[in-house]
């Protein structure tokens, strides 16, 4: 499953929310800097999913706050 997510970074509290079918809002405590928001999105998406962060890839966007995440279920 392919969603879209736009991230926000500084956040006091860590939360992912739903937007639309395949939009959501990551709101991150880290910093975009060494990929550390970037490892927080992909914990937080494999929780928010209920699956394992190895199931979880960045496809698209590891630069900017808007990326496209691919969930696999295993």
């Amino acid at each position: 499953m392919k969603i879209t997510v736009d991230v926000r970074t500084g956040s006091s509290r860590a939360y992912i929310e739903k937007i639309g079918e395949s939009l959501y809002k990551a709101h991150l405590h880290s910093v975009p800097e060494g990929g550390r928001a970037n490892e927080e999105l992909i914990k937080a998406v494999s929780g928010y999913f209920n699956v394992s962060k190895s199931g979880v890839k960045i496809i698209s966007g590891l630069r900017s706050k808007r990326k496209i995440v691919n969930i696999i279920s295993i």
